[in-house]
């Protein structure tokens, strides 16, 4: 009885219902133009130092939200109006699937982390395909595809063919996830055999496309280092266009602040992201960067928090980066304050180097 009786309590204090309400906020806000107005006065004053052209496209900011947030792509018009220069939409799945998982997520706040524990929550691809026509800004949009969770590892390349096809006439760019590792039954594909499976119908539908859509591989921190130079051989090798480096992590490590919580909770299932994944990233995004010789690419994901964090990844090889773990926790006021920034320390770097682009 006193379990239910608190257990709305309890889910109003959590993590998950925290997330819950602020994805509601920014989208109630995004559907008027008095409300997108007021973000991008709030959130988004001019950063004219941010702007790449990367994969063939103008990019107006190198720094956008990583997939996981908006998983079904209703809050497309809200990134844009908040100062985000891309969004990457997903995972998305095939088929429906929801994780009832409760708490689904973790946070680590005096390690500026969270422990994701939920399966890919997901409506569908046709869905999916519903709200990106649904949205009115024109920021660029990236797709994070993943297989259902039921689909067999061997049956997998269909599901990633099931997604491309439908979704390649609205999106800009295409990221495979390959990193599904938040349940006690993950799918991280690390043979290049069973990721060029995944690939190659991917390579052959686009083939016969008028558009050309760029095609990312997003993959583990928890690959071993050989395994990171397979990526980055991949890469050279085929058509793919660039990297995602990272996923979350299966370790614990970098929680030393929070030992009480990790004790309480034991070894669960989960992936961890955020603060602690900063140094594993840069050391894949530099053997990445070393084994192309910088020719490829490489978007920076995990550990962001500051502009000092970008300037890291930018220094090791980053092209673009992304975040979510900090938009998580301080919001539009974090994303400002990071945008400002990184505008500021790149006209700096601009003015002591002039010729370098």
């Amino acid at each position: 009885m006193k379990k239910s009786l608190f257990a709305p309590i309890k889910y109003l204090a959590s993590a998950d219902f925290s997330l819950r309400f602020m994805k509601w906020r920014l989208r109630l806000a995004a559907k008027l133009p008095l409300g997108r107005y007021f973000m991008r006065h709030r959130y988004s004053p001019p950063a004219e130092h941010l702007d790449t052209e990367t994969f063939g496209m103008h990019f107006p900011s190198m720094i956008g939200l990583a997939a996981g947030y908006d998983r079904n792509g209703t809050l497309i018009d809200a990134m844009e109006a908040m100062g985000f220069g891309y969004v990457e939409i997903g995972a998305i799945t095939p088929l429906p699937q929801h994780d009832n998982t409760s708490p689904a997520i973790y946070k680590f706040k005096k390690d500026h982390a969270i422990l994701n524990c939920a399966d890919i929550d997901s409506d569908g691809v046709e869905q999916v395909i519903e709200n990106i026509k649904s949205h009115n800004s024109k920021i660029i949009i990236g797709c994070n595809i993943a297989k259902n969770s039921a689909t067999a590892a061997e049956d997998a390349p269909r599901d990633y063919l099931r997604l491309f096809r439908p979704l390649y006439q609205y999106v800009d760019y295409f990221t495979v996830n390959i990193c599904l590792n938040t349940t006690d039954n993950p799918y991280l594909p690390c043979k290049r055999e069973e990721v060029m499976a995944i690939l190659q119908p991917l390579f052959e539908f686009r083939r016969g496309q008028n558009q050309y859509r760029p095609l990312l591989l997003k993959i583990s921190p928890d690959l071993t280092n050989e395994q990171v130079d397979m990526m980055a051989d991949i890469m050279i090798d085929t058509p793919l266009d660039g990297i995602v480096a990272c996923g979350g992590t299966m370790g614990r490590h970098g929680l030393e602040n929070s030992t009480e919580i990790t004790h309480k909770l034991g070894r669960i299932p989960g992936a961890l992201y955020g603060t602690p994944l900063k140094e594993r990233t840069l050391e894949v995004i530099r053997r990445i960067y070393a084994r192309a010789k910088g020719t490829y690419p490489i978007i920076g994901c995990g550990g962001i928090t500051t502009a000092d964090d970008i300037m890291d990844m930018i220094e090791a090889g980053a092209t673009l980066v992304q975040l979510s773990t900090e938009f998580i926790y301080g919001g539009g006021k974090s994303l400002r304050n990071i945008r400002l920034g990184l505008n500021e320390r790149l006209r700096k770097a601009k003015l002591k180097n002039p010729d370098k682009e």
